[in-house]
C-alpha cells in the first residue's frame, strides 16, 4: 500500500459489522483540548464486546487521553462516548443537550470498567489480598470473607497466590502490576483498560503481566491497551489503531497495520519501535 500524501487525515476506526447492542465502546466526533492543545481531534472509534484493540502510537498523540476519557477520568468537550450502551459521566436531556452525570453515577459506571495505569497505585500499607480485596467490600458491599476468597482465586488466577500476605514493598515490579490486574478484575468489569501497563517495569518482568493480559484476552475480556509492545499486539489484539496529533489515522488488523501500514507516519513511528 502506497503512503498516503501529506498529513493523514483522520479515520473511523469501527468494529466493521457489528451492532450497535454488542458495542462495548461507542465513540462518535470526539474531541478535547488542555487550554489551547487540541489533544482529541475529531475521534470516532467502536470497540465489539469481546474484542481487543491495541492503541499505538507517538507521546502526544492524545492515546491515554483518549483511554482516560472511556471511564470519565477526563471529560471529553465535544462529541458522544458510550460504554456499555450508556453515556460515559453524561445524561441527555429532552432537547438532545448532555449534562454532566453525579458523581454517584459516574463511580456506579465506573464499576464495570477496570483500569490498570502505569504505575501501579497499591496502598502500601494493605497486603496484595487487602488491596485486591478493598473495592468489592467498601464499593460493592460484599461481605469481607467473600471477598477475600473471591481476591484469592485473582491473585491465583494472575500467578501470585503465594503472595497473599505480602505488602507492595516486598513484591518485584511485576508482581505489583499483577494485584493491579486483580484488582481490577476483583469488580468483576465488562471493559479493561490497560495504560501502558508494562512501560514502568524492568525488561525482565514485562512477560510476566503480558502473559496475564494475553490469558484475560483468551477468556474473551474486552480490553483497550495503550502500549509500545508491539509483540503483544502483534499475537493478542484484535485491531490496532494508531494514533497522530489528537487523531486516529490508521487501523486495521495487527498485520496490516504492523507489516503493511498505509501511513507515512506510521511507517516512521514503527521504524523506531521495532528496531
Amino acid at each position: 500500500m502506497k503512503p498516503s500524501a501529506g498529513a493523514p487525515h483522520a479515520v473511523q476506526a469501527t468494529a466493521a459489522g457489528v451492532p450497535d447492542s454488542q458495542l462495548a465502546v461507542q465513540g462518535t466526533g470526539i474531541h478535547k483540548w488542555f487550554g489551547h492543545v487540541h489533544v482529541l481531534d475529531d475521534v470516532c472509534f467502536e470497540v465489539a464486546n469481546g474484542e481487543v484493540v491495541v492503541i499505538i502510537g507517538p507521546s502526544g498523540s492524545g492515546k491515554t487521553t483518549l483511554l482516560r476519557c472511556m471511564n470519565h477520568l477526563e471529560r471529553i468537550d465535544r462529541g458522544r462516548l458510550l460504554v456499555n450502551g450508556h453515556l460515559i459521566g453524561y445524561r441527555e436531556n429532552a432537547k438532545g443537550e448532555l449534562a454532566e452525570e453525579s458523581e454517584a453515577e459516574i463511580a456506579r459506571q465506573r464499576q464495570e470498567i477496570g483500569f490498570v495505569f502505569q504505575q501501579f497505585n497499591l496502598f502500601p500499607h494493605l497486603t496484595a489480598i487487602e488491596n485486591v480485596a478493598l473495592a468489592p467490600v467498601r464499593v460493592r458491599k460484599t461481605a469481607k470473607a467473600q471477598a477475600l476468597a473471591e481476591s484469592r482465586q485473582l491473585l491465583a488466577r494472575v500467578g501470585i497466590e503465594d503472595k497473599c500476605d505480602v505488602y507492595p514493598r516486598q513484591l518485584s515490579g511485576g508482581q505489583q502490576q499483577r494485584v493491579a490486574i486483580a484488582r481490577a478484575l476483583a469488580m468483576k468489569p465488562r471493559l479493561m483498560l490497560f495504560d501502558e501497563p508494562t512501560s514502568a517495569l524492568d525488561p525482565e518482568m514485562v512477560g510476566e503481566v503480558l502473559e496475564v493480559m494475553r490469558e484475560l484476552a483468551q477468556d474473551g475480556m474486552t480490553m483497550v491497551v495503550v502500549s509500545h509492545e508491539m509483540g503483544f499486539a502483534r499475537s493478542v489484539a484484535d485491531r490496532v489503531i494508531m494514533m497522530d496529533q489528537g487523531r486516529i489515522i490508521e487501523t486495521g488488523p495487527p498485520g496490516e497495520v504492523l507489516d503493511e501500514p498505509s501511513q507515512e507516519r506510521t511507517r516512521v513511528f514503527l521504524s523506531k519501535v521495532l528496531h
